[in-house]
């Protein structure tokens, strides 16, 4: 077993040996939950779909208990829709062409308090497998305690890497908030539009959630497309697919940076966005 909780799962789509399959991996992304890779990481994703030179990794932290349930699924055990969101992980990661994907099993207490240790131990070993270049995290201003909690485990391990194995640039994604409060100076767009059939056909896997009153596969489409043409009001747009990330790559080049001041240095810049425009056409 290479990881420590007795439920970690490891899979590898094309069947290659693990150790290829972590040594080959360029993207990596790292979250909390099954199917918060297909919405925070989807542009590693396409970076390397269909790819042999670039290849996407992905980790799935805790072991989706406590999902909300309805339909088809309103009977199912708490054991028994951990089992059904493993499996649906494993089927976006054969269709999403992954190289590899862990999911650890961690239970979300442990990522927050109890076994945090364990948690950063782990994906320091999954960062030395893979020496990813580009990292996908969520961002430090996501309103999910778990999110969070993963977003500082994750900065954890990466601190333990030598600063010469470090990637070349760490991504804070969007899950459950947005990123176009983001001045646009501090937003880091991504464009998704590479494949357009992608994104409905990984988030369509995940039946549990969207037959549980969810509809992510939709919610997403329409936030990519929403990004592309909003993003700016004196421009016409030049993809049909964005979305946001803030950039983490300082706090992986400068261990003695805060992420708690770190993150609201990008809310101050909008106060003081808002306020001087405001200011400027009072009477």
């Amino acid at each position: 077993m290479l990881f420590r909780h007795s439920h970690a799962d490891l899979f590898v789509p094309d069947q290659c040996d693990p150790a290829q399959a972590f040594a080959r991996v360029t993207h990596l992304g790292i979250v909390s939950h099954q199917d918060d890779l297909e919405i925070a990481a989807y542009h590693g994703i396409t970076e390397c779909f269909r790819r042999n030179d670039q290849w996407f990794g992905g980790v799935v932290v805790t072991n989706g208990s406590g999902s909300p349930r309805k339909g088809a699924y309103s009977h199912y055990t708490d054991e028994e829709m951990q089992d059904v969101r493993k499996q649906e992980q494993r089927k976006a990661a054969f269709v999403g062409e992954y190289s590899v994907m862990v999911q650890l099993g961690y239970p979300s207490e442990d990522v927050k308090h109890t076994r945090h240790d364990d948690v950063s131990s782990d994906l320091l070993k999954i960062l030395q497998l893979c020496q990813p270049r580009f990292v996908y995290l969520h961002n430090p201003a996501d309103r999910h305690d778990t999110h969070v909690a993963t977003f500082l485990r994750c900065l954890e391990a990466l601190r333990q890497l030598p600063k010469q194995a470090r990637p070349q640039k760490v991504y804070g994604c969007e899950v459950w908030r947005k990123l176009d409060w983001l001045l646009a100076q501090d937003k880091e767009m991504l464009w998704v539009d590479q494949y357009p059939h992608l994104i409905g056909a990984l988030l369509a896997v995940f039946d549990s959630q969207i037959s549980g009153g969810k509809r992510y596969d939709l919610a997403e489409e329409g936030l990519r497309r929403a990004n592309a043409t909003y993003f700016d009001s004196h421009t016409t747009d030049n993809t049909n697919a964005l979305t946001y990330a803030m950039d983490l790559t300082p706090l992986i080049q400068d261990d003695t940076l805060d992420p708690e001041t770190y993150t609201t240095a990008y809310i101050d810049r909008l106060k003081d966005d808002v306020q001087q425009r405001l200011r400027r056409f009072q009477p």
